[in-house]
């Protein structure tokens, strides 16, 4: 049997600023423009966690998808919900925080768990804004 791939979707609401201090303010503007704001600037996420497997011939299932849900709560979104990602998040701690080296933290939170339950991680897709977002595949190649 061909394993399939599962996805779980989750939301939460953060503050960040994409800013170096060590840069002048004109080349902060310049390369994160109004990202760069001193006084921050939030989003509403939208995280995408995808696993695949081979579904369980008792259950159906790959993995319980509210297990899924809770994993993803308790590692990740109770961390960052209604957090400044720059100053409150431990493992967004000394990194520029954005929507990349999010995707990428995130990932690290969740990878020992989800295997723990029988499937594999395979991507996180971390929704910034309607036209934003990004994919990571644990830097393996998705295809």
């Amino acid at each position: 049997m061909k394993p399939i791939y599962i996805t779980r979707r989750e939301t939460f609401n953060a503050a960040h600023k994409l800013r170096r201090d060590d840069w002048s303010e004109e080349k902060n503007q310049k390369v994160f423009g109004k990202c760069s704001n001193q006084n921050w600037h939030g989003h509403n996420f939208e995280l995408f966690v995808t696993v695949k497997g081979i579904p369980n011939k008792d259950t159906g299932f790959v993995l319980n998808l509210k297990k899924l849900g809770d994993i993803i709560k308790e590692t990740v979104i109770e961390k960052i919900d209604h957090k400044n990602i720059n100053l409150d998040v431990d493992f967004m701690k000394d990194k520029m925080s954005s929507t990349e080296n999010l995707a990428i933290g995130i990932w690290e939170e969740l990878e020992g768990y989800i295997g723990d339950e029988g499937g594999e991680l395979v991507k996180i897709k971390l929704v910034e804004t309607q036209n934003n977002f990004v994919e990571y595949f644990g830097g393996k190649e998705p295809f």
